[in-house]
């Protein structure tokens, strides 16, 4: 597999995209100008903190899980400065933020756990010789002799 100098660049600008478009479905209110605020930001986090694309992925997954556990408490907010009664409609807009909110951060934290620990593992090539698997034979402190 070939890696390019270009390759954690790149993805930190895909990453950066995923986050700025996670953003925007969480706060309904985000301008264009916003979200390309958002991108340029975490891109330029990602091209910092990523070395390897493993962990440009990392970063942004674990983004989108706080992103996701950011989601009702926004939601909640902009409930509250419409009115200060919430409808049983905008109550249940709020509960189903709550409930998605935190399944889907668990799923992307969990996500970039998995990435991150998969970062922290050096790459071992398996071995081909068959041979050196096998455990070595023991031999005991007593030589036998042929009769």
């Amino acid at each position: 597999m070939v890696f390019t100098w270009w390759g954690p660049q790149l993805n930190a600008l895909l990453g950066g995209l995923v986050v700025a478009t996670g953003a925007w479905l969480a706060w309904d209110s985000f301008s264009i100008w916003g979200a390309f605020l958002v991108a340029g930001g975490v891109a330029g986090f990602l091209i910092w903190r990523g070395r390897t694309i493993g962990l440009v992925w990392a970063w942004a997954t674990l983004l989108l899980g706080v992103e996701s556990l950011a989601w009702p408490i926004v939601t909640m907010v902009q409930v509250r400065s419409i009115t200060m009664e919430p409808t049983e409609e905008q109550m249940g807009t709020i509960l189903s933020a709550a409930l998605m909110g935190l399944v889907s951060a668990v799923f992307w934290i969990t996500f970039s756990y998995g990435f991150f620990k998969r970062a922290g593992q050096p790459i071992v090539a398996p071995s081909i010789d068959a041979t050196d698997s096998s455990p070595p034979m023991v031999q005991s402190g007593h030589s036998r002799r042929n009769k």
